[in-house]
């Protein structure tokens, strides 16, 4: 598994944004498809809120990536 780290310089991150910008999706709506999917797991578990706010700490896992707040 390939594991990045994505400095966030406000208070928390939304799960849709995050992909994005990681370029995980390259749009919103096939972030939203993902997350509806149950194809990203939020520290283990899978998430399918795509407004969920992530926050330094947290670990984004989707396919063989994993991208980790700070």
């Amino acid at each position: 598994m390939r594991e990045t780290t994505s400095k966030i310089t406000t208070e928390f991150i939304k799960l849709d944004s995050l992909l994005k910008y990681e370029g995980l999706a390259e749009t919103g709506g096939e972030a939203k498809l993902l997350i509806q999917e149950g194809r990203v797991r939020v520290n283990g578990a899978v998430c399918t809120q795509r407004g969920k706010k992530l926050r330094p700490g947290d670990r984004v896992e989707l396919g063989d990536t994993a991208v980790v707040i700070e």
